[in-house]
């Protein structure tokens, strides 16, 4: 009997241990973040503003998620809004003599290097220097590296320079072998989301798709780095087909790069070209430190131009990071009713999800323009569902590389009879009506389950076009032409009318400011970022873990093929989903 109660209050001790640590975990991140907040850096003179390979740029602020436990600032995550602010002030900064970019693997949208690239070259313009520095470097790193006065490469290192590719994974031949059925109703023969399940090679209209895509994606690209490196376009066709930048030698002989040094020799270089002596530090800034030493409330609170992000997939319910209606609603719904929010500018960085959400998310934004105007703004997607909710606005804005359109519609059911069946498993219903078991897991979708949904299918995508063809002034005949689920850049979008204006976040916020007619306002951000109290809560969620664990171990575009099938979220009912994402690397 001892010996149990020694055990009892062992078990109580050690419970009792544990929780005071957790306690003083949270306190002590509650109070790190407090004096985070109140401590503004100081920028010396001849400083040296810094892109390092810490700095993630996000598009929104659901996008910052730090990871459990994680006190230091390994990776630093930045709006790409307060980086292009970044970059305008350092322009006029004293204390900044220059920017150096030393990042061998950014992880950013093209988009979004279109506008920091942009940003540094109206920097250059003020006498002060951009140099670059690698050493393995990707294909997303050069090409916002190639912009500098100067590019410097590590003798042992390399640029993955080759061109763009994208790889579709087909399961049509997998779920066949396996007994897995999926039945699928889609309108739009673009609409290729479904393509990997229902056949096991790519459609002609995907491949086309695909090549006008990744070709107008590329071919503005490639110029500007032809343009930056002072390379002729043929030549430089020639370097990138013959993989000339993985041999350091190749790079420097065919104007990759300017010279080949070891870090520590491009500081010095720094320090020569400010004039530093040998005893003299050289002041580097990260990005992060910077935009802290300035940022302050904003003096004028009563003409706020609201930024509200829609980021990631479109889901019903509630969540955090992706779109998910219900907490996006609700956001809509404060800037409605908030008489401080002059106008609004939808930020949509997007590749579409539930057809119901979205469309609740659109209605809402309507009726948020009978108070306010909207005025959108696209960054690296704005396709299916994301591209439907900017039918509100009244103004549309698209990036030359934003993946735009997707006009167009499916559903996507699997179930798993043949499999069942070969183990053993048979599933008999018992109904009181014709459709009473319309779906079965293990038996599929009723013929006249099938009817109804491709009825819904249809109805969908007219309700779709119809949208699109108030907004964009266009018939449905129109619409329908350019729509069947197509997949365009942001160029073509704006040649067929599917945008306004090539512009930027920026551009998108001065024309809302022209709208309300003031010149003196301030920026507010929606949704509002987590705090790290909250977002411990959030990773300890067992779904959250589990999903991380998966994407780990199959990658993240599997894990979206994996998603489609898998997830609750995307079985409830008919989907405005484009069918792939596209990365420069």
């Amino acid at each position: 009997m001892k010996s149990f109660f020694k055990n009892v209050l062992a078990n109580i001790v050690a419970i009792i241990i544990i929780a005071a640590v957790f306690s003083l975990f949270l306190i002590m991140i509650i109070a790190s973040s407090a004096l985070s907040g109140d401590q503004k850096p100081y920028i010396k003179d001849n400083s040296i503003l810094t892109l390092d390979f810490k700095t993630n740029l996000i598009d929104s602020p659901t996008e910052d998620q730090g990871e459990m436990f994680a006190f230091s600032e390994t990776n630093k995550n930045i709006l790409i809004l307060d980086m292009l602010d970044a970059i305008k002030k350092a322009k006029n900064d004293s204390k900044i003599k220059g920017i150096s970019v030393e990042t061998d693997g950014i992880r950013a949208g093209f988009t979004q290097l279109d506008d920091v690239r942009a940003a540094l070259e109206d920097f250059k313009k003020s006498g002060k220097f951009v140099y670059a520095y690698g050493n393995v470097v990707s294909q997303s790193a050069y090409y916002l590296g190639s912009v500098a006065d100067q590019y410097i490469l590590n003798p042992a290192g390399g640029i993955d320079l080759k061109g763009l590719a994208t790889e579709v994974l087909y399961m049509k031949n997998f779920a066949d072998k396996y007994g897995i059925g999926i039945q699928i109703i889609r309108h739009g023969k673009y609409k290729s989301a479904v393509e990997p399940y229902m056949r096991d090679d790519m459609s002609p209209e995907n491949k086309e798709q695909l090549s006008t895509l990744l070709n107008d994606i590329w071919s503005l690209n490639s110029q500007k780095i032809a343009a930056s490196r002072k390379i002729d376009s043929a030549q430089f066709r020639v370097v990138v087909d013959s993989l000339y930048g993985t041999i350091p030698e190749l790079s420097l002989q065919h104007k990759l790069v300017d010279r080949l040094l070891q870090k520590s020799e491009y500081d010095q270089m720094i320090k020569t070209k400010l004039q530093l002596k040998e005893k003299d530090k050289l002041t580097k800034v990260s990005f992060t430190k910077y935009i802290n030493s300035y940022r302050e409330e904003s003096s004028n609170k009563d003409n706020q131009i609201a930024v509200l992000y829609a980021s990631g997939a479109i889901y019903n319910g509630e969540g955090y990071q992706n779109i998910f209606a219900d907490n996006f609603v609700k956001d809509i719904k404060k800037l409605a009713d908030d008489e401080k929010i002059k106008a609004v500018v939808l930020r949509i960085n997007s590749p579409g999800g539930s057809a119901n959400a979205s469309d609740e998310i659109l209605f809402e934004l309507q009726q948020l323009k009978k108070k306010k105007p909207i005025v959108v703004s696209f960054g690296d997607y704005a396709a299916s569902g994301g591209y439907y909710i900017a039918m509100a606005a009244d103004k549309i804005y698209s990036e030359p590389n934003t993946l735009t359109g997707s006009i167009g519609v499916f559903g996507m059911i699997p179930y798993f009879k043949e499999i069942a069946n070969k183990n053993g498993f048979t599933a008999i219903p018992v109904t009181t009506n014709a459709n009473s078991n319309m779906y079965s897991p293990i038996n599929g979708v009723t013929p006249g389950g099938v009817s109804m949904l491709t009825r819904s299918v249809e109805q969908t995508y007219k309700r779709f076009v119809h949208f699109v063809t108030v907004n964009r002034k266009k018939s449905f005949e129109q619409i329908d032409e350019i729509g069947g689920g197509r997949v365009w850049s942001g160029t073509r979008a704006k040649n067929i009318g599917l945008v306004d204006e090539l512009g930027t976040l920026q551009d998108a916020i001065n024309f809302a400011a022209t709208k309300i007619k003031v010149k003196d306002f301030s920026i507010s951000s929606y949704p509002k970022k987590i705090s790290p109290f909250q977002q411990i809560f959030k990773n300890l969620d067992e779904n959250e873990i589990s999903a991380r664990l998966i994407k780990n171990k199959i990658g993240t575009e599997n894990y979206r093929l994996f998603e489609q099938i898998t997830d609750p979220k995307l079985q409830q009912g008919v989907m405005m989903q484009m069918p792939f994402q596209i990365k420069i690397d």
